[in-house]
């Protein structure tokens, strides 16, 4: 998960130029490791189970139609190798190899179009996360008095006392609501309806 918590935001556009001018108020950090939420919160490890199994009925698929194509990519081939020397396919062999080449094509756009629905669908269970975890954040840096928060996967090295991940964990999970693995369909891009050249008046007779 990239960047889920981000540090608090001062406004200070069109403040006047004397409040603009006090001091700056000392850094009272805490640390949390989004990725840590992202994988181990209740709904988020259910999510991940789903997401799984989306992938993997997609694995299945690309290996069943593998086997069905081979199979029949071999009888096109044994059938074009028993044709006598110089003789073209016949209309119904010339029928089932563009039958097959239909089929490796329509088999390539569909697992394109599942792989981009799984990929949007993980998309969508990590924004999900990402408003779950952003309050929680917000709510923990208010009981611990903190004014910044930094997502571990951003520093180095860092002291254990600030990291309050457990704490931000445990008000995720408290809400039980199971994630959506599925995400919205996109909507259709309406056909741009190409311009018409408005037809050039006739000259008129003299």
């Amino acid at each position: 998960m990239k960047k889920l918590i981000l540090s608090a935001t001062v406004a200070a556009l069109a403040m006047p130029a004397a409040v603009q001018a006090q001091p700056v108020p000392p850094a009272q950090v805490i640390v949390v490791d989004s990725e840590q939420i992202a994988r181990t919160c209740t709904a988020c490890a259910a999510a991940a189970t789903q997401l799984t199994a989306q992938g993997q009925a997609i694995q299945a698929r690309v290996a069943q139609m593998r086997t069905q194509l081979e199979t029949e990519r071999t009888g096109i081939q044994t059938a074009v190798g028993a044709l006598p020397a110089g003789t073209q396919p016949d209309a119904a062999l010339q029928a089932r190899i563009t039958a097959y080449e239909q089929r490796q094509q329509a088999f390539s756009t569909e697992i394109q179009g599942r792989q981009q629905t799984y990929e949007r669908n993980q998309r969508y269970v990590l924004q999900q996360i990402g408003e779950r975890v952003r309050p929680a954040v917000n709510a923990v840096m208010t009981q611990r008095g903190a004014n910044l928060a930094v997502d571990a996967g951003q520093i180095i090295n860092t002291a254990a006392a600030l990291d309050v991940t457990a704490a931000v964990l445990a008000i995720v999970n408290q809400n039980a609501a199971p994630l959506n693995v599925n995400a919205p369909a996109q909507a259709a891009t309406p056909a741009t309806t190409p311009a018409t050249t408005p037809p050039r008046p006739r000259p008129t007779g003299r």
